[in-house]
C-alpha cells in the first residue's frame, strides 16, 4: 500500500511543520505552503524538507500569500499535482495581528479575514472537489482555536473568525457526508511556535510575534527568563504548554480510520487552558511588550 497524501497550509515552522512530522511519521507524503516574506522563511523550509526526508517522506514546498485572491486555487492545484493526489487537506496558515476595536483599520479587518477565513473555505471546497471527483473518501481537518470559544481583548476578529470556522465546519460536515468526506476541526491552546533557538533568530519581530521582545537582540540571556511559554505553562491545568505535536497527533487521529466514525467538531487541544478562565494575560498578546 502507497503512502497517503496530505496538503498543508503554511508547514514550514511551529505549528505546521509539527504536523507535518507527525503525518510523515503516519504514512503521509507532504506538499505545504509558507509564506515567502517571512523572516528565515528560506532556512525554515529547508529545515522543514529535511526532517520530512528522515521520516521517509517525500516532500513539496510552495510560496504562497495565501491572503490573495488567486493564491489558494494556485497553490492546491501546484501541490496536488506534484503528490498526485490527495487523501487530507490540513488548513493551519493563519495569523492574529491584535489590536483592540477602536484601532482597527480595514486592511487589518480585510487581511485577516482573507488568509483566516476565506483561504479556509476556498482550500476546502477545491480539496472537497477534487476528492468527490475522484471517488475520495478523505478527510479536511482546519486549525481552529480556543479562541473560537473564549473571548479575548485585542482579538475579537480573530475570536469571531475561529468561531466562525468552528460552526462552518458543522455545516460543511453535512454536505460532504454523503461523499464518505469527513470534516473537523482542532482547536489549539497555547503552542510553544518556537524554539529559543528560533527566538534568537529573529532579527525584527512584526505584530504577530507576541512571543517575541526586542530586548532579546541586546540580551538573549533574557529568553530563558522571560520565555513566554515556559511563563505560562504552569498555570494551565495540565502544567505545560502544548507542543507542535500534540497537535499533529490529533489531527493525525482524526484523519486515521480510528476516528473514521467522527465528523463535524472541534476538538479542543489545550491542555485544559480555558476551562477555569483564561490563565493568560491579555497583555501577553496585545503588542503590549513592544517590538
Amino acid at each position: 500500500m502507497g503512502r497517503k497524501k496530505a496538503i498543508i497550509t503554511g508547514g514550514e515552522i511551529g505549528m505546521g511543520r509539527g504536523i507535518a512530522m507527525v503525518l510523515a511519521e503516519e504514512g503521509y507524503d507532504i506538499a505545504f505552503s509558507y509564506y515567502p516574506k517571512a523572516e528565515n522563511a528560506e532556512a525554515s523550509v529547508e529545515t522543514t524538507m529535511s526532517m520530512l526526508k528522515q521520516r521517509g517522506a517525500q516532500g513539496w514546498y510552495f510560496p504562497a500569500d495565501l491572503s490573495g485572491p488567486d493564491a489558494p486555487k494556485e497553490y492546491f492545484a501546484q501541490a496536488v499535482e506534484s503528490l498526485g493526489g490527495l487523501d487530507l487537506l490540513v488548513n493551519n496558515a493563519g495569523v492574529n495581528i491584535p489590536l483592540p476595536l477602536q484601532d482597527i483599520t480595514e486592511d487589518n479587518f480585510n487581511y485577516l479575514v482573507s488568509l483566516d477565513l476565506r483561504a479556509y473555505v476556498m482550500m476546502m471546497h477545491y480539496a472537497a472537489r477534487y476528492m468527490i471527483d475522484n471517488g475520495v473518501r478523505g478527510c479536511l481537518v482546519n486549525v481552529s482555536s480556543s479562541r473560537g470559544e473564549r473571548a479575548y481583548a485585542n482579538a475579537g476578529i480573530y475570536c469571531g473568525i475561529k468561531s466562525c470556522l468552528n460552526r462552518m465546519a458543522e455545516a460543511f460536515a453535512l454536505d460532504l457526508a454523503p461523499y464518505g468526506i469527513r470534516v473537523n476541526n482542532v482547536a489549539p491552546g497555547a503552542v510553544r511556535v518556537r524554539s529559543d533557538e528560533e527566538l534568537l533568530s529573529i532579527k525584527q519581530g512584526r505584530t504577530t510575534d507576541y512571543f517575541w521582545n526586542k530586548e532579546f537582540l541586546k540580551n538573549p540571556d533574557l529568553v530563558k527568563d522571560n520565555d513566554f511559554w515556559d511563563l505560562l505553562g504552569p498555570r494551565i491545568p495540565l502544567g505545560r504548554v502544548g507542543l507542535p505535536e500534540d497537535i499533529g497527533k490529533a489531527i493525525a487521529f482524526l484523519a486515521s480510520d480510528k476516528a473514521s466514525y467522527i465528523t463535524g467538531v472541534t476538538l479542543r487541544v489545550d491542555g485544559g487552558l480555558i476551562l477555569p478562565g483564561m490563565p493568560e494575560d491579555s497583555s501577553m498578546a496585545s503588542g503590549e511588550k513592544g517590538w
